[in-house]
C-alpha cells in the first residue's frame, strides 16, 4: 500500500496492511495528516484482507494492455474491466515542487535533531563528498539539484498548481466519468501519476519475464480508497498466488 509517504516492501499484501495499520494516524509535524486520519477505518484496514475482493469492482486498465490471462482472471473474480483508457499526459512541473519542498523538508528534519553530524542537506552534500568513492555508484544528483533552490518562489508555486490541474483533469475526470473503483497497470508507471496527486496505490506480483524476472500488476485509486485497493489486491493475489521465493545462484 502507498501514498507518496508509504512504501512499504512486502512479502504479502497482508504484510503491508498490517504495516500500514502498525503506522496510520495523525502526526502533529505533518498538517496533511489532520485530515487523513479522520478517514481511517473503525477497526483498522486488516477488515478489508477479503479473498473476494474483486467482485463488483469497476477497473480500468490504463498505460497499455493487460496480458489476456490478467484479464481473465479479473473478470473471473467478478470485476468489471473497462480496457484502453488513457491519462491525458503534460509536465506537471513535479520535480520543480519536489526539488524545493525536499530541501525544506529536509533542512528542516536535520536541524531538529538532538545529535547529527549533519545539518543540512549541503551538510550532507559535502559529507558524500568526503566518501565519494562509496557514493559514485549512485551520485548525488537531485541532493545538488534540489540545494540549488530558494524556497517555494513564483516558479514553485505555478508548479503545484499545474500538478492540481493535471490530476482533477487526468486521473480524477477519468475514473469519475467511468464511475472506476481502481485504474490498472503493469509495472511501476502509475506510481508517479499517484504521488503527484497524493493518491494510493499498491502493486502485487503478476508473473515472470522469459528470464525469470518478476514483473507487477498496480491499482491505484482516488484519495482515501484504501479499503477498496486492499480489498481489489488481495483478491488478486488469492486468485493467483503467483510469488515464488527468489533462489540466488551461489
Amino acid at each position: 500500500m502507498c501514498s507518496c509517504n508509504f512504501r512499504p516492501i512486502c512479502r504479502r499484501v497482508s504484510d503491508s496492511v498490517h504495516v500500514l495499520d502498525a503506522i496510520v494516524g495523525y502526526d502533529p509535524l505533518d498538517e496533511a495528516t489532520k485530515t487523513a486520519s479522520k478517514y481511517i477505518p473503525k477497526g483498522g484496514y486488516k477488515q478489508f484482507l477479503r479473498a473476494n475482493g474483486l467482485k463488483g469492482k469497476r477497473l480500468g486498465v490504463v498505460f497499455g494492455s493487460l496480458l489476456d490471462h490478467d484479464i481473465k482472471t479479473l473478470r473471473q473474480e467478478g470485476a468489471i474491466v473497462i480496457e484502453n483508457l488513457t491519462i491525458p499526459y503534460t509536465d506537471s512541473g513535479e520535480m520543480t515542487a519536489l526539488l524545493a519542498e525536499f530541501k525544506i523538508s529536509l533542512n528542516a528534519y536535520l536541524k531538529a535533531l538532538v545529535k547529527s553530524p549533519v545539518r543540512s542537506l549541503a551538510d550532507v552534500i559535502a559529507f558524500n563528498k568526503k566518501i565519494a568513492k562509496k557514493v559514485k555508484e549512485w551520485g548525488q544528483e537531485v541532493f545538488l539539484e534540489a540545494e540549488t533552490t530558494n524556497g517555494m518562489g513564483d516558479k514553485e508555486k505555478a508548479a503545484l498548481l499545474t500538478m492540481e490541474e493535471f490530476s482533477r483533469n487526468g486521473i480524477e475526470k477519468l475514473m469519475k466519468e467511468n464511475k472506476l473503483d481502481a485504474i490498472v497497470t503493469y509495472g511501476s508507471t502509475l506510481s508517479s501519476v499517484l504521488a503527484i496527486g497524493g493518491y494510493p496505490g499498491i502493486t502485487v506480483p503478476a508473473g515472470y519475464d522469459s528470464e525469470g524476472v518478476p514483473f507487477g500488476i498496480s491499482f491505484g485509486g482516488l484519495r482515501f480508497s484504501e479499503p477498496k485497493l486492499i480489498e481489489i489486491a488481495y483478491g488478486f493475489e488469492q486468485a493467483t498466488l503467483i510469488r515464488k521465493p527468489p533462489k540466488f545462484k551461489a
